[in-house]
């Protein structure tokens, strides 16, 4: 009798306790985001990259969004489970908790092309890596590249545009970003020498948003190939500026190459010539699909509204007939583009480049109700504010005058992130797409030849046919 009321309690008790357990369990699980993981290994990558292809990026998020009834959710995308976080609330935290709460993280595409540069060295040298950039790529910085990109446009143009009735925007758009980033970051001037890394470019960007098999002839093995011959190109390139350094025949100021090569770390080691390779390979990468991209939509929608195109005319024709003969764009030149860029924005937040921005929780937090565990990884995508009704009436309407006054509600116009993290090459891609805008706007004027041309995403918004137009040069006064 003893023996069974004593096996009795003790049945009791593990019957009490795995209840507890359970309950314990569900309610910690409950406290997580909504969401679903999808399918082994790949999850919701295959919708998600279907949505991109489709050029609604943002279908993924707010399908979602509104199916949870949550601004937060969890889900797996190109091999790993993340929780994807929405709305300005969201991205106002993101941005405040950078370095306290989140890190950076690179998906495994990533840290399979670029090995050596998204691994994490002294916290001093990376410190130091991310206060380069800033400083060089700020408008201070590069005040003195706004004549070189308008030389380089001009000669675009003149090779490239000029005597031809009609021309396919994007891959021209394309070879002109790729020579003002070679020659910015690189000093390599020749357009020749330009062209040999079109392809090889291409390549590689179409591979970093991919699903990470490792197969001959899938994009994500042609993206490290690529990648490997560009680190062999670019790291022959660093070996010969260190004996032009020496030799005093290149100035340590003369690009972003040369800057790097000053940088040492915390012990007074210089970063490996890898390091430096794939660093500024993949600022080439940002440099040329994104703001090729933005560039080729702003085309795309002055086509599509009359008005706006002749409010961008009148405003760069006016900096025209200030110029004189020969004289090259300035500072005082971009300032006075106010409209133009207010149009880029909208075109940034249509058709905003880059799919997504990856974070690591490194301590535990809890946000909007939820429990965020140490070790999540935490996706970041402008497409949940850009085209979401909420902030943007009528988002698909294109209308320029959203960024006059005081503009969009803050944390809701994100392009280029913000806090600790925001892109580096904002002031970059802003001088080089007014620069490129003007010069096309002296030029011509241009009509679509194909009215319903299919966007598609895949690092970028790009047209399925590469935006063929017909010129309309202007006639002379």
């Amino acid at each position: 009798m003893e023996l069974f009321f004593g096996s009795g309690l003790i049945l009791f008790t593990a019957l009490v306790s795995l209840s507890l357990a359970y309950i314990f369990f569900n309610k910690s699980k409950d406290n997580l985001p909504p969401g679903r993981m999808g399918l082994p290994y790949i999850g919701e990558t295959l919708e998600f990259l279907k949505a991109s292809k489709k050029g609604h990026p943002e279908k993924f998020l707010l399908d979602r969004i509104s199916k949870y009834s949550s601004k937060i959710f969890k889900t797996s995308i190109l091999t790993t489970p993340v929780m994807v976080f929405c709305g300005p609330a969201a991205n106002k935290f993101l941005f405040s908790n950078e370095n306290k709460l989140i890190s950076v993280w690179y998906p495994v595409t990533l840290r399979k092309i670029f090995p050596t540069s998204t691994k994490e060295f002294g916290k001093e040298q990376s410190k130091k890596i991310r206060q380069l950039l800033p400083n060089f790529l700020k408008a201070e910085g590069l005040m003195n590249y706004i004549s070189t990109m308008d030389y380089i446009a001009q000669i675009h143009f003149q090779a490239d545009w000029e005597g031809k009735e009609q021309v396919a925007v994007y891959p021209l758009v394309k070879k002109f970003a790729l020579w003002v980033a070679c020659k910015v970051f690189l000093s390599i001037e020749d357009p020749d020498h330009v062209d040999r890394f079109v392809d090889t470019f291409n390549t590689l960007a179409c591979g970093i948003i991919s699903i990470p098999i490792d197969f001959p002839g899938t994009p994500f093995s042609k993206a490290i190939k690529a990648a490997d011959e560009l680190k062999r190109e670019v790291i022959a390139l660093i070996k010969q500026r260190k004996i032009n350094l020496e030799e005093k025949t290149a100035s340590p100021n003369q690009d972003l190459l040369s800057h790097m090569l000053q940088e040492t770390d915390e012990n007074g080691q210089p970063m490996s010539d890898q390091h430096i390779a794939e660093k500024i390979i993949g600022l080439v990468v940002a440099g040329h699909d994104g703001v090729s991209s933005v560039m080729t939509s702003i085309v795309k929608y002055l086509a599509e509204y009359p008005d706006v195109y002749n409010k961008v005319l009148n405003e760069q024709m006016e900096i025209a007939k200030s110029k004189n003969p020969g004289e090259l764009l300035n500072w005082e030149d971009i300032s006075n583009m106010k409209y133009t860029w207010n149009v880029a924005c909208e075109v940034l937040r249509l058709e905003t480049p880059g799919l997504a921005s990856f974070r690591e929780v490194i301590n535990d937090f809890i946000f909007s109700g939820y429990s965020i565990p140490k070790g999540w990884k935490l996706y970041w995508s402008v497409h949940s504010t850009h085209k979401n009704a909420e902030y943007f009436p009528k988002p698909e309407h294109f209308d320029p005058t959203r960024f006059e006054g005081e503009g969009p509600a803050p944390y809701t116009f994100v392009p280029f992130g913000g806090g600790p993290k925001i892109c580096p090459g904002k002031e970059y891609s802003r001088l080089e797409i007014l620069v490129f805008v003007h010069n096309l706007m002296k030029r011509y004027n241009w009509e679509k030849l194909l009215a319903d041309e299919k966007t598609i995403v895949t690092i970028a918004p790009v047209p399925a046919k590469g935006l063929p137009v017909r010129l309309i040069p202007h006639k002379a006064a």
